[in-house]
């Protein structure tokens, strides 16, 4: 079977990973435990889950042309992911993400540098990559205008589309009835939708989005699961599955990964759904966000009945 290419259109960042005992009160200073560099960004996070599990990957981005940059262009090279349509920056340096790891959570602050020099021309200059894919993934760590871009490139010639709607934004209609696929947890369904979760059931907030053109809903929900809808459909949910969290930093762009390679294999949505809920949960069980991404065969061994 000839397979599918995967393209990711997304943010690119060094991560400084700080591990701590617990997260500082505010104005207080603790000692913490260990600092490591790590290749992150959402998009480059979901292409590498993307290239694990065996897919033909493409990144489009943006770094500085400085030492971060160059690494992760390097990290991406090194699991099979075609760099050739990364943008470098002379003025302005990689992004970054300084990211505090405590037992079981984090928090992460994201100084987005060269990810907002990716710009809606350098995605109209790359029309014949993106129809040459078959399936786009995008999030929101590069600028709305860029994502609008490829979005309105992907639509017209008809690819299939995942939105993975972090960091949490509103978004125009315009942009959402052109989505196939969106993934969001549960506060930034509440605002994509402008409702609040005490008020409304997850139902209610789902069909506010398929209302809007949107071909189904995907929200991931921490230890409870995933949940999804279809238009005219019922909710369905699956359960997280239970394993020894060691960092949880990548579990959703592991998610989002996975979900793209799985329908990219003509798999339905509640296999895909499955299958992406596997891999995170597997993804959760190593140190950094792309170092804990598994491939295909580690699920199947980790999950084997």
């Amino acid at each position: 079977m000839t397979q599918r290419k995967i393209t990711i259109i997304g943010s690119m960042n060094m991560d400084m990973v700080v591990e701590a005992p617990r997260f500082p009160n505010g104005g207080e200073t603790i000692i913490g435990n260990k600092i490591s560099f790590i290749p992150g960004g959402k998009g480059a996070n979901q292409a590498v889950a993307v290239a694990r599990l065996g897919a033909p990957t493409t990144m489009i981005g943006a770094v500085g042309e400085d030492a971060f940059g160059q690494t992760l262009m390097d990290s991406l090279k090194e699991t099979g992911v075609d760099v050739h349509y990364i943008k470098q920056s002379q003025t302005v340096s990689t992004g970054t993400a300084s990211i505090t790891l405590v037992p079981d959570e984090n928090t992460i602050v994201v100084v987005p540098g060269a990810n907002h020099e990716l710009k809606a021309d350098d995605i109209e200059k790359l029309e014949s990559v993106i129809s040459e894919s078959d399936i786009i993934l995008l999030q929101l760590e590069i600028p709305l205008e860029t994502v609008e871009a490829a979005v309105d490139v992907a639509f017209k010639h008809h690819k299939t589309l995942i939105l993975n709607p972090a960091p949490a934004q509103e978004l125009p209609t315009e942009l959402l009835k052109k989505i196939d696929y969106i993934t969001p947890n549960e506060s930034e369904l509440e605002t994509l939708t402008q409702m609040n979760r005490s008020e409304y059931s997850l139902d209610e907030m789902m069909d506010e989005l398929l209302d809007k053109g949107i071909r189904c809903v995907i929200t991931t929900l921490g230890a409870d699961g995933v949940a999804w809808k279809q238009k005219d459909e019922q909710v369905r949910q699956i359960s997280s599955h239970q394993v020894s969290v060691v960092d949880t930093t990548g579990a959703g762009d592991a998610f989002n990964g996975a979900l793209a390679y799985f329908l990219s294999q003509g798999n339905s949505v509640e296999q895909a759904v499955s299958f992406a809920n596997q891999v995170s949960a597997l993804a959760v069980t190593k140190f950094g966000a792309q170092g804990g991404m598994p491939t295909l065969e580690a699920v199947k061994e980790y999950f084997r009945e």
